[in-house]
């Protein structure tokens, strides 16, 4: 039986404005605005590759987005509403309590219907 220590991860910074990881990048902006918005970030190795997880905050507005061939993500919505697009024309929508799973390249876009706070998990496997 494989056994492991669980890890306990502390929120390490506030940052507005500048896009990290999976955050609306400004190329990728179809509408709203980047600047909106802030995380708490955690980054940490997790073998073979690493976790991104924290909390994010944004204001009203649509980005594209996409997931690397290695890269899952986890999301659940604290407050406000949003939407996934995917480019197959699939469409989710989450509020308060629902969470939703983007696979490993997802193709898409994520817009925020209501101003919103969401805790997020992103694992890269990519090693």
């Amino acid at each position: 039986m494989t056994t492991s220590t669980p890890r306990a991860f502390r929120l390490t910074a506030t940052m507005p404005g500048t896009p990290e990881v999976d955050h609306p990048r400004p190329e990728r902006l179809e509408r709203g605005n980047p600047k909106r918005e802030t995380w708490n970030l955690v980054d940490a190795a997790l073998p073979p590759g690493r976790l991104y997880a924290g909390v994010w905050r944004c204001e009203p507005g649509r980005w594209r987005i996409a997931m690397g061939p290695h890269e899952h993500e986890l999301f659940t919505v604290l407050a406000g509403r949003c939407r996934i697009h995917g480019i197959d024309g699939h469409v989710v929508e989450a509020g308060p309590g629902e969470a939703i799973v983007l696979p490993a390249g997802f193709e898409g876009s994520f817009e925020v219907l209501e101003p919103l706070t969401k805790t997020y998990a992103i694992v890269d496997a990519s090693g």
